[in-house]
């Protein structure tokens, strides 16, 4: 009995990683926010974040996760942001050091800001994991709108990121 109970758990985890592996989230495309959230730390995030600055579909960003190190004309010569465009529209966050963390940094600084309608970027294989963590940590009333940064993640991230998913659903469906 307890034999398939184990068997039937570890199809349901292969099926579960099959499908989060397989079904990368996309980007999202031209859609206007009230604001856009980056979570360091994969590339391609910021680059899109300041994208979606630029082409003015959302007015402001908070980068998330930002090693305190980093100072804001660091930030804009790294990323060739123009002074106009960090002093009006980017805040960069030091309070987070993981993906929990950028979950409550980013509802801060929305709940500050009264922001209703709020992009998330992030890597594909990351997508489903912060926006979980930030779905669960936002008041209801902000919509999040996912954007996923196409990669090519390795097996080896692939299978870290769905248990690390695994995890955080387990520890919100019953906290210790």
């Amino acid at each position: 009995m307890i034999g398939r109970v184990l068997a039937a758990l570890v199809l349901v985890w292969a099926f579960g990683f099959l499908w989060f592996a397989g079904a990368l989230p996309q980007p999202v495309g031209e859609v206007e926010t009230d604001a856009v959230v980056v979570p360091t730390g994969g590339a391609g995030r910021i680059d899109r974040g300041l994208e979606v600055l630029r082409d003015k579909q959302a007015p402001q960003m908070l980068v998330t996760g930002v090693d305190p190190e980093v100072t804001p004309d660091e930030f804009a010569a790294e990323f060739n942001v123009p002074t106009r465009l960090m002093r009006c529209c980017v805040t960069l966050g030091y309070a987070a050091v993981d993906t929990r963390g950028n979950a409550a940094e980013t509802t801060l600084w929305v709940v500050d800001q009264e922001v209703s309608r709020l992009r998330l970027v992030t890597t594909d294989w990351h997508m489903r994991r912060a926006a979980a963590e930030l779905e669960a940590s936002l008041p209801p009333s902000v919509t999040v709108v996912r954007d996923a940064v196409p990669s090519e993640p390795t097996f080896g991230a692939l299978f870290l990121e769905y248990n690390k998913l695994l995890a955080s659903v387990a520890a919100r469906l019953w906290p210790v």
